[in-house]
C-alpha cells in the first residue's frame, strides 16, 4: 500500500515505529513524506518514498494534529508543513490522526491558527488579514529571521481564540490575496486515535 507521512514530532514517532516494522518484518509498502524532514526521517529507517502523483495516491495518512474537535476539524501546521500535509491528506483515501488527549478539545481555537502566505509583499498579506480580522498575526520566526517552509512561504500565526465555525473562517482565510493556504483542516480527518496518560488508546470515528 502506499502511506502518506505526516510532519511535525507525534508523526515523527509513527515514522519511526513504522521503520522498526519494515526493518524486522520486511513490511512492503511505499510513501509519500509531506515535509523534507518527513521524507529523511523514512528514508533514515529505509522506508521507500516517492512523490506525491496521480499514481502514488495514498490509501492512508497519518499524521498528527496540534487540535481536534468532536467532529475531528483540525488545527495543523505547527511544524510549518500545513500546505504539504494538507495536498496529501486530501489526496488519500484515509486520514488518520494520531495524538494525546491534551490536544483532543471541545472547541478549536486555543493554538493559534497557522497562515502560509506567499513571502512576496507578505506585510501588505498581514495587513489585510489585520483589517479582515481585527486580529495581530506573529510572523514565525520574526522579522530578522522568518521562517520558510519547504514550499518557500512565510507562516502567519493567527490567535483567534474559540473558532465555533472552522469552516467559514478557513473560507475567509482561503479568500485574503496573499494567502496560500491555512493549517485549518475541515471534513478531511476520518479517524483519530487519542493517546491518554494512564497507556490506553481511545479511537474515534466518522460515520
Amino acid at each position: 500500500m502506499t502511506v502518506g507521512l505526516g510532519t511535525g514530532t507525534t508523526a515523527a514517532f509513527f515514522i519511526e515505529a513504522l521503520g522498526v516494522r519494515v526493518r524486522a518484518e520486511g513490511l512492503r509498502l511505499r510513501c509519500v513524506a509531506t515535509s523534507r524532514a518527513a521524507g529523511a526521517l523514512a528514508r533514515q529507517y529505509g522506508i521507500p518514498t516517492l512523490p506525491l502523483s496521480p499514481e502514488t495516491l495514498p490509501d492512508l495518512t497519518v499524521d498528527g494534529a496540534d487540535e481536534a474537535d468532536h467532529r475531528l476539524n483540525l488545527i495543523k501546521g505547527g511544524g510549518g508543513a500545513l500546505v504539504g500535509e494538507k495536498i496529501v491528506a486530501a489526496s488519500s483515501a484515509e486520514m488518520v490522526v494520531i495524538t494525546d488527549s491534551s490536544k483532543y478539545v471541545p472547541v478549536l481555537g486555543a493554538f493559534p491558527v497557522p497562515v502560509a502566505i506567499v513571502e512576496f509583499g507578505w506585510e501588505t498579506t498581514r495587513d489585510r488579514i489585520v483589517r479582515e480580522f481585527g486580529v495581530v498575526p506573529s510572523l514565525r520566526g520574526g522579522e530578522s529571521t522568518p521562517f520558510v517552509n519547504d514550499d518557500g512561504m512565510y507562516i502567519l500565526d493567527l490567535p483567534f481564540g474559540a473558532i465555533p465555525d472552522p469552516a467559514g473562517l478557513l473560507a475567509r482565510l482561503r479568500a485574503i490575496v496573499g494567502v496560500a493556504d491555512a493549517g485549518l483542516f475541515v471534513g478531511i480527518a476520518r479517524r483519530i486515535l487519542i493517546g491518554h496518560d494512564d497507556g490506553h488508546v481511545e479511537e474515534i470515528r466518522l460515520a
